[in-house]
């Protein structure tokens, strides 16, 4: 499917287009700088588009009032139909956060709840007593999520709940073409309501993309035939960023042997977890390294690793927050891109994974590991690439077995002899695609 080939980008859209905090009930068209961008993410090399909730809510997002209008801040969904016609013009695809846990307290059926309380034909929709009542004094209570009571928790097994969010992303294709979802806190999703989501979709538009957010687990729960596509591989950020500060390669690599590795007991072979350094809840990248000199390496592991790699906007040139400041810190909105020394090597990076059948499709097998240097390899029947990458301040020589006598690194195009070593640079990272 098209999504193991892609380099996604990630734009939370209220942030990026620099909208109110808070829904002040005016409508302007800032979802056109997404189109803006859009010659950007084509140079940079991504071809998919993922964008944090961009329907109307109270507040962030993930408080939603209606799933079928654009949040005013943004614009119009006609603004936002430009919007994907651009992308799709680029060849750039488009999957949106599909929150479907949890509404807003402003959401129009639990609006009917409080009004009419036991007389709303919605009050089902929720997990609601009236035997009870809200820290907003509701005449009831109802459940939110994880203790967060703006986040209103929906009744997922109740068929007109199901029904009514089949029908809104019907809605979303029908109207705005999109190519996938990204689903909010899947972890909380009712597993039934996940595999009739799949078979809808599946139904509803040829190869449209699920993908779930989830942190700890085995990911085997919610992807795989009937389910979600892929989910994002929370295991391996925590790895990428921790094995480097702590020059400890050891962690990340055991991750992915014990992920993607040739041992049959493997837990993820075959599949297409959603990798990224950074995102809109995280500490960006360049934060959360402790050696500015270790983030092209950080990017360098998540390009070469097993899955889809995504960039979240800004840190492609190295932008800084940290988690400390808030949410509004990660969510910025710049006046442009910016293009530097790093945003070059990632361009170099996602070209190489595009094209690269090996580190799009190949198995992964651990070849040379020390704390501070690692060689891995992908391959598939037809091509085989090593990811090899030195974390160090000082030049290393590495001894295996290449099985080849010269290869090309896929990033800076130069050729590669294997004869007598190969040696790897003080804080590098090749691609070296293997002569058979």
């Amino acid at each position: 499917m098209w999504f193991e080939k892609s380099v996604f980008y990630q734009i939370y859209p209220l942030g990026f287009c620099g909208a109110p905090q808070h829904n002040d009930g005016q409508t302007v068209p800032r979802i056109e700088k997404v189109a803006q961008w859009g010659e950007h993410m084509e140079k940079l090399g991504v071809d998919a588009l993922y964008l944090s909730p961009i329907f109307d809510s109270d507040a962030h997002g993930y408080d939603t009032r209606d799933y079928r209008k654009l949040d005013c801040r943004l614009g119009t969904n006609a603004d936002f139909k430009a919007v994907c016609q651009s992308l799709h013009a680029r060849g750039i695809r488009v999957v949106l956060d599909g929150v479907f846990n949890h509404v807003g307290r402003g959401f129009w059926a639990f609006r009917d709840v409080q009004e009419k309380k036991w007389d709303s034909p919605y009050k089902d929709w929720f997990h609601i007593s009236f035997d009870g009542n809200s820290n907003y004094n509701d005449g009831f209570w109802y459940e939110g999520w994880e203790g967060h009571f703006e986040l209103v928790k929906l009744n997922l097994r109740n068929p007109a709940v199901i029904d009514y969010l089949l029908d809104c992303v019907k809605f979303w294709v029908d109207e705005f073409d999109i190519d996938g979802l990204r689903l909010d806190v899947a972890y909380c999703l009712d597993k039934d309501f996940i595999r009739r989501l799949r078979s809808f979709t599946d139904g509803l538009k040829p190869e449209f993309f699920l993908v779930g957010e989830t942190l700890h687990g085995d990911y085997n729960q919610w992807v795989g035939d009937g389910m979600l596509h892929s989910c994002t591989n929370y295991e391996c950020y925590k790895g990428l960023w921790s094995a480097l500060n702590s020059m400890n390669l050891f962690e990340i690599v055991h991750s992915l042997k014990r992920q993607f590795g040739p041992e049959q007991w493997t837990l993820y072979k075959g599949k297409h977890l959603f990798c990224f350094a950074d995102n809109h809840d995280v500490t960006r990248a360049a934060s959360v390294l402790t050696d500015p000199k270790h983030l092209p390496l950080m990017y360098g592991i998540l390009f070469g690793m097993p899955g889809i790699p995504c960039l979240y906007y800004g840190s492609e040139w190295g932008e800084k927050a940290d988690k400390k400041q808030g949410d509004p810190a990660l969510r910025p909105s710049f006046e442009a891109p910016e293009w530097n020394e790093l945003t070059d090597l990632l361009q170099a990076m996602a070209k190489a994974h595009r094209e690269s059948e090996a580190l799009c499709y190949g198995d992964f097998q651990d070849v040379v590991l020390t704390n501070k240097q690692t060689i891995f390899q992908r391959r598939t029947d037809t091509e085989r690439v090593l990811v090899a990458v030195n974390a160090d301040s000082q030049p290393y020589t590495a001894h295996f077995n290449a099985n080849c006598g010269q290869a090309i690194d896929l990033i800076t195009g130069k050729l590669h002899d294997f004869g007598g070593g190969s040696e790897l640079p003080p804080y590098s990272v090749a691609f070296w695609k293997c002569e058979r």
